[in-house]
């Protein structure tokens, strides 16, 4: 638990998605804006989430959709690519998250500098992408060759899928634990900006207290306290968008107005939203 105050600098840490658009080979990949419209995006967006007060942020190629259990070179080579270019810019603790792809998650990891991965890193999933299987031990393994101070943010609810098998949360979070030592859990709702089921994160935290466990979506103003109340801190993408809507760019003033209520929260002066 310790790491988590340590990396961030605060109780109830909020970190910011900075959501790339697609990349080269991506369906929906801008060939006529090509990588300058990439990187002027990111660097739009990383700047409105740093002057709003987030303590830390993850970038991700989230517009790659549909996503890949195994990444091209190309997606994990123009990602390098894009940090490269923002890494003047960049003034917190960050992470990366190459959906959905654990060792090519910390394969950037270590190019980058990053301090933390948030990826699927084990168990096997019916998903909209197909049989989601992974190998946890190759995984951690493959972090202590290139990186070892990185921090796995294990993500046991992921997005658009469900657990292969009849095992309810608590248990996948306690074996999780048990097996693997994880850094963190990330507890999600069915897709981003889907709103994370707050008494599934209160009986995670209670059955594994001495681990972190994160809100890893649909984290918003009107809820955000009652979710720092039973979880450790937040991941936040959709939230800080225009209207609350995934597709859309960083609007400044969303997220200023919710770090300002996190902070009040975090000094005991929140008032109900």
């Amino acid at each position: 638990m310790q790491w988590l105050k340590e990396t961030f600098n605060v109780d109830k840490p909020i970190i910011a998605m900075c959501h790339f658009q697609a990349l080269p080979g991506d369906p929906a990949y801008d060939t006529a804006g090509g990588m300058k419209k990439v990187i002027e995006k990111a660097l739009a967006d990383l700047t409105h989430l740093q002057d709003g007060g987030v303590d830390a942020v993850m970038f991700s190629n989230e517009f790659s959709l549909p996503y890949l259990t195994k990444v091209r070179p190309e997606t994990t080579a123009a990602m390098a690519r894009v940090i490269g270019e923002l890494m003047p810019s960049i003034k917190i603790p960050f992470g990366v998250n190459v959906l959905w792809d654990p060792i090519a998650s910390i394969d950037l990891a270590a190019a980058t500098g990053a301090v933390f991965i948030r990826e699927i890193i084990s168990g096997v999933y019916a998903s909209d992408f197909g049989l989601w299987n992974t190998n946890v031990g190759e995984t951690v393994r493959h972090k202590m060759r290139l990186t070892p101070n990185l921090r796995l943010l294990y993500n046991i609810v992921p997005e658009a899928a469900s657990y292969l098998g009849n095992r309810n949360i608590i248990d996948i979070a306690r074996s999780t634990v048990f097996n693997n030592r994880p850094d963190a859990l990330c507890v999600s709702g069915l897709t981003a900006g889907a709103e994370t089921d707050t008494q599934i994160l209160s009986s995670v935290k209670k059955a594994v207290p001495d681990t972190v466990v994160l809100c890893n979506t649909g984290c918003r103003l009107e809820n955000v306290e009652r979710q720092l109340s039973v979880s450790d801190g937040a991941v936040v993408g959709s939230t800080f968008k225009i209207d609350g809507v995934f597709e859309n760019a960083v609007d400044p003033a969303r997220v200023k107005a919710f770090m300002d209520k996190v902070k009040a929260i975090r000094n005991g002066t929140s008032k109900a939203a």
